[in-house]
């Protein structure tokens, strides 16, 4: 029996997708998931909202044929548990739709899956296997505070000369499996409980699941990964305010759109740290 995984006829590894969301991403998340199947361009098995209980977010699912799984099933711990806050941000549920993704490994049936933001629309089409490597969307600045939290989990510096930042990802479940095993041997604890002991919590940004996972495979074969811009371009406006033709002249310089209504939520680039 062959245990490669399925392919198209132009020869495209078939991914799952996982999508975290809650009832505020509503007015995104229907652009987000036409977005996937207008764009990607792999065969998609499951397409997976990862929720709380939420009746709205069910009748979105049903409606666009997506598969709602909850989110207390995927990981013990709920954002109450999580407290990361202070008195002028509330970044516990920021943090939970990190580990959510983290914990796609368990979930679906594929080799690879996709996680994305539930703010983000892709606007070009876009591979995630290229001749036998992942491809990884990246930008040119990320926060610091990634880098130290994926050093203190992992043992390992930074190595990758770009950052895996860029709002979706395609993930390889045995990597990903092997990386929190490696997290939990070094650490003596599950992974997602390291995960939140290694946290500095007086940081608003204080760990990245993109960059902790990207940097992981790129250390194991620097040669074995494809890098892409993700030219992504984040809008305060509507998604529903855009219009078809803006968005195809937007295409002409960026792949993705982001939608961050919240004050605060993207900061203005700067360098990466050497």
């Amino acid at each position: 029996m062959s245990l490669a995984p399925p392919r198209s006829r132009n020869g495209r590894i078939k991914i799952d997708v996982l999508i975290p969301a809650i009832d505020k991403d509503l007015e995104t998340l229907p652009f987000v998931i036409d977005a996937i199947r207008k764009q990607v361009k792999h065969p998609i098995g499951k397409m997976m909202i990862v929720s709380p209980d939420s009746p709205r977010i069910k009748a979105l699912c049903a409606k666009k044929k997506c598969t709602f799984v909850h989110e207390r099933t995927v990981l013990p711990i709920t954002k109450q548990q999580i407290r990361y806050r202070s008195k002028r941000w509330e970044r516990s549920g920021w943090l939970l739709q990190q580990l959510l993704k983290l914990s796609g490994d368990r979930l679906g049936s594929s080799r690879y899956f996709l996680t994305m933001d539930a703010d983000t629309v892709l606007i070009r089409p876009h591979v995630f296997r290229q001749k036998g490597k992942p491809v990884f969307y990246c930008r040119s600045w990320s926060h610091p505070e990634y880098f130290r939290v994926s050093r203190k989990l992992l043992g390992r510096r930074r190595t990758a000369p770009s950052s895996f930042v860029a709002h979706y990802m395609l993930f390889e479940k045995a990597k990903l499996a092997q990386m929190k095993k490696r997290i939990e041997a070094r650490h003596g604890t599950r992974w997602y409980q390291a995960v939140l002991r290694s946290i500095d919590r007086s940081k608003q940004f204080g760990f990245s699941e993109f960059e902790l996972y990207g940097n992981f495979v790129y250390a194991a074969n620097p040669r074995g990964v494809v890098f892409k811009r993700c030219l992504n371009k984040s809008l305060s406006q509507s998604v529903k305010s855009i219009s078809a033709k803006r968005i195809k002249a937007l295409a002409g310089s960026f792949r993705s759109l982001s939608f961050h209504k919240r004050r605060g939520y993207s900061l203005k680039p700067k360098e990466l740290k050497k």
